[in-house]
């Protein structure tokens, strides 16, 4: 099966440098041994049937034109020895905390930027960043950031960096929970042998998370509704199976009113209060009197009624100015400043090209490194040097030459692989792994988490948007947990 299979010169998740399985997939690796060629093609394609009958799709836009995708899905899963997970789950918690801590000062006594520690620009000039409509509001538990979406890479000695912070809407958390129901589905064979941590009491936890950002001013039992962009958002899927999970209602805009600066929820039985707002639409389409004025998406007065400590958003208005690509690059500084604490997960190195001497150095070393656009996701407006035609390569000179402030620079980070098979043959892919954050008056760490692989051999870009795929997540239990998932 893995004949043609090559491991070096890249970190692999699942075997040695000789071609050995590591220790945490050998019962894996043994177990695969005993199915033919055909029941692995067959066992495939099944699995990808059952993602398209679930009708679970995302939206790929081009040319302002949508086309439906499936997710495409590879069984070989990443599994996570508990001791490593451990690391992981402390770096997350401590990351999100600081970065928490970040938002309250930013929108608060700005501190960190008397004390220099993050340039006042970055925050001033950013986009994102939200100071008439949000500095000195107290919000339930002072916290901004009641879900994060923390992407991880491993470098070619194994070791994790943090690749960006998602604090805005972070999505894919439902492509974790299906990517594990396909795999118990088509391939039960591999949970009776190994004793994987489960995720069935996660969606308790987040909805537990939203509930205890209760507003002071609410009596008696929260109302929380999800509020949705509606069924043509790429991410829709996502938003209907969270509100179904956790049992609340699945809201647009016009479903929803504000009088005498309280929300309601419009209903068969009248109007509802709604105490907390889950919302998955951006920043600028939440309130048309207060941001975009032609947004049909959001509701009217909304601005109003939070200030007012009537309504919680989650999550916060304004995250977008922490998790800017040019913010990443103070992010270990933060988790000093405000946890004196080590990062227990480093960033991967990032030059900021508004500093002179250090554009000059990416601009002479381009076809060596990463650039992005620190306002841009989802893999766009990226130049991936080695892989780059030298066109492209002059095209992204001028781009920084006449912004350097909207560009970042990164080293190429040899990327860990693992195994992906898609109905032919076993070959190397580059993973990453989302790791999603839950915070309410507790922190949860959703066990595993989504990992993404890129399933065009040799590509750099795990987005699903760019042709990438999901794989399940497995995180070993510890020894004396014992039982199965």
């Amino acid at each position: 099966m893995f004949q043609s299979y090559t491991v070096k010169p890249f970190y692999d998740e699942m075997f040695e440098e000789d071609k050995q399985p590591k220790p945490h997939y050998r019962n894996f690796f043994q177990l695969l041994q005993h199915f033919s060629e055909e029941e692995l093609r067959e066992k495939h394609e099944t699995a990808q049937l059952s993602f398209l009958r679930q009708g679970i799709t995302f939206t790929v836009y081009n040319n302002n034109v949508g086309t439906e995708r499936t997710m495409p899905f590879d069984f070989v899963p990443i599994i996570i020895p508990p001791e490593e997970w451990e690391v992981v789950e402390k770096g997350m918690i401590q990351r999100a905390e600081a970065l928490n801590m970040f938002l309250e000062d930013v929108y608060g006594e700005q501190k960190i930027l008397q004390d220099g520690i993050v340039p006042r620009n970055l925050i001033e000039e950013n986009p994102y960043y939200y100071e008439k409509q949000v500095k000195g509001i107290e919000i339930p538990l002072k916290n901004h950031i009641f879900l994060a979406g923390i992407d991880l890479i491993r470098d070619e000695h194994g070791k994790y960096h943090v690749l960006e912070d998602n604090l805005r809407n972070p999505s894919g958390m439902s492509y974790v929970y299906q990517n594990r129901y396909v795999m118990r589905q088509v391939y039960p064979e591999f949970f009776a042998k190994h004793s994987v941590q489960t995720l069935e009491h996660q969606m308790t936890h987040m909805h537990q998370a939203i509930l205890d950002h209760a507003p002071a001013t609410q009596k008696g039992k929260p109302f929380a509704v999800l509020l949705t962009p509606g069924m043509y958002n790429s991410a829709y899927y996502d938003h209907l199976f969270l509100a179904q999970q956790m049992g609340i209602d699945l809201v647009e805009g016009r479903d929803m009113v504000v009088k005498k600066n309280v929300v309601y929820m419009k209903s068969i039985r009248g109007l509802k209060r709604v105490d907390i707002i889950y919302r998955r639409i951006d920043d600028d389409f939440l309130d048309p009197e207060a941001f975009n004025e032609d947004s049909t998406l959001g509701v009217p007065g909304l601005l109003q009624a939070y200030k007012n400590g009537n309504v919680a958003i989650l999550n916060g208005i304004g995250n977008g100015v922490a998790d800017d690509k040019a913010i990443y690059a103070y992010v270990p500084e933060m988790i000093r400043y405000y946890l004196d604490e080590e990062p227990l997960i480093d960033n991967v190195k990032t030059y900021l090209l508004e500093n002179k001497e250090e554009r000059e150095w990416v601009l002479d070393h381009l076809e060596e490194l990463v650039v992005k656009n620190v306002g841009a996701s989802g893999g766009y407006d990226m130049l991936v040097g080695p892989h780059a035609s030298k066109e492209m390569i002059e095209i992204f000179r001028e781009k920084i030459i006449e912004s350097p402030h909207q560009y970042i620079a990164q080293p190429t980070i040899k990327l860990s692989r693992a195994p992906a098979y898609q109905g032919e043959k076993f070959y190397p892919c580059h993973v990453d792994l989302r790791v999603f954050v839950m915070r309410g008056k507790e922190t949860n760490v959703l066990p595993g988490g989504l990992s993404r692989v890129a399933l065009k051999e040799g590509s750099l870009v795990v987005n699903s948007s760019q042709g990438g795929g999901g794989k399940d997540t497995w995180v070993f239990k510890k020894k004396e947990e014992g039982g199965d998932s």
